[in-house]
């Protein structure tokens, strides 16, 4: 079973010993079309809506604030409401997120090169260093750490669940979540 989550934040246990948690917010979600274990699933995203998606909701008959369209993994056999009761009794939850996107950055930052020395009269400083060999293969290998885009690609983490509020649809899992505070993401119940 999958649910669109938006991560509230990081907080910890007030139990000796505390441990770190993260407070995932299920979104309001309506199944709008099953095939065969997939369901076409609307939620609410808070963005603007365009003609497709005004079409989309005049077909599935759905109010205006179900504006974004995922297609899911979902316990339900017909459309309506979305079944939240396999996170009541869920121990261990699948969460992808993506990562928060950093830009374009250099090797030190984005493969933790530790860089030349600090004296001075040296030529090194932060830079990558040799990237090629001489006359062969006379090319720069396939995966070699160099500077370039950091961060904005998917990761999943599996996380054990220790509570999840039914009536305000939070779920607090141990540990850390990818993703900045506000950010969507899909949970899978893992176990």
């Amino acid at each position: 079973m999958e649910y669109i989550v938006e991560k509230i934040g990081m907080s910890r246990t007030i139990s000796i010993p505390s441990k770190p948690v993260t407070l995932l917010r299920v979104l309001d979600m309506k199944v709008c079309e099953v095939n065969e274990g997939t369901a076409i699933v609307s939620y609410m995203s808070g963005k603007k809506m365009n003609k497709a998606i005004e079409g989309q909701q005049k077909k599935y008959n759905l109010p205006s604030e179900f504006n974004r369209f995922v297609t899911l993994d979902v316990a339900n056999t017909e459309a309506g409401d979305v079944d939240y009761t396999p996170l009541a009794q869920a121990s261990v939850l699948k969460t992808t997120f993506k990562i928060k996107g950093r830009g374009f950055t250099g090797a030190m930052v984005r493969w933790n090169f530790s860089g030349g020395p600090a004296e001075h009269g040296h030529r090194f400083g932060r830079r990558t260093g040799s990237v090629g060999q001489k006359e062969w293969p006379g090319r720069v290998m396939k995966g070699k750490k160099m500077p370039g885009q950091y961060g904005n690609t998917q990761n999943s983490v599996k996380n054990e669940v220790i509570s999840f509020d039914a009536e305000n649809k939070i779920i607090v899992v141990v540990g850390s979540v990818s993703g900045a505070n506000g950010a969507l993401g899909r949970v899978k119940v893992a176990k």
